[in-house]
């Protein structure tokens, strides 16, 4: 990417955050009212930070973990490379996430990927097996098939059946913490999108359809929380990115318990039409979430 294309990135990408979080076409979607919020945007702050006060608008991490209960933290921890390159979740809000559940009284605290590359070094050079381990939680691998058990997926309309993580299986509690970013095969990886990283056979869903069969499994069992880091933000040449130019600062945060409507709210923030992008439309089509904007209840947080 050269400078020029790198300076329009980020322009745009200072021009969807305005649109998605600040006040403007969806203004009347703030609640006067203490009711609960379909999805809470947070810009301006820190990935910790951030999701401190994200967390607090919808009633505090005690309203999705109970005492004794054991939690998954799914983040992406597929790449080699270290945070600032975007490739996966930020630790400094992994850690943030996992403290808060451990404070809550879960039982055991559990983060979890299938990585791309080498599992050791991905978890290490990512940063987020040190922020884990620092604040109690549990890391676990994910790099052989006697970890995953068969599951059927009755809804899918391609995806019928695949091997998903024992951890994952096992939980009481299954928090989704994708970064937003680019991806050659389905434009964006997002919140449903993370969920590959669950399973063990990629390959199928890559050569079979791949929209659809991330569509299928969203079906098949929807995280209690989904967090999207967009702190940094890879414009181009994902999901692994070639260098820190690919790189994008925007500062924001998207929670919701609806995994379209977080990918849509994503989509949006990241300069696309969430209709653009075949995951997400066909997920809205099968009921697993909404992803018209308009009908949502917004609460908006400039930390």
């Amino acid at each position: 990417m050269d400078r020029r294309t790198f300076i329009k990135s980020s322009i745009g990408a200072s021009a969807a955050i305005g649109s998605l979080l600040n006040l403007g076409k969806y203004d009347n979607l703030f609640s006067i009212t203490p009711t609960a919020y379909d999805l809470v945007a947070i810009k301006g702050g820190e990935p910790d930070l951030m999701f401190d006060k994200g967390i607090e608008a919808l009633g505090g991490i005690r309203a999705f973990v109970k005492k004794g209960q054991t939690v998954v933290v799914k983040p992406n921890i597929g790449w080699d490379v270290p945070p600032e390159r975007a490739a996966n979740t930020n630790p400094k809000l992994v850690s943030r996430i996992v403290k808060h559940c451990i404070d809550a009284g879960a039982k055991d605290v559990y983060v979890v990927d299938h990585t791309c590359d080498e599992w050791q070094r991905a978890y290490k050079n990512s940063g987020i097996e040190k922020a884990v381990k620092d604040v109690g939680g549990k890391i676990v691998p994910g790099n052989s098939e006697s970890y995953y058990q068969s599951v059927t997926i009755a809804d899918g309309k391609t995806l019928k059946n695949t091997k998903e993580h024992e951890i994952i299986l096992s939980s009481n509690v299954f928090i989704n913490v994708p970064i937003l970013k680019s991806h050659s095969g389905t434009t964006l990886t997002i919140a449903m999108k993370n969920l590959m990283g669950n399973v063990w056979d990629r390959r199928y869903w890559h050569r079979t359809d791949l929209h659809q069969c991330i569509a299928d499994f969203a079906t098949y069992r929807k995280p209690d929380l989904n967090i999207v880091d967009a702190y940094w933000v890879m414009k181009a040449n994902g999901p692994r990115g070639v260098s820190i130019e690919d790189v994008v600062t925007m500062k924001a945060q998207l929670i919701s318990t609806d995994m379209v409507a977080v990918d849509a709210a994503a989509a949006k923030l990241f300069g696309l039409n969430p209709d653009d992008i075949g995951y997400i439309r066909y997920a809205a089509e099968m009921k697993v979430g909404i992803k018209d904007l308009d009908k949502l209840n917004i609460k908006r947080i400039t930390v």
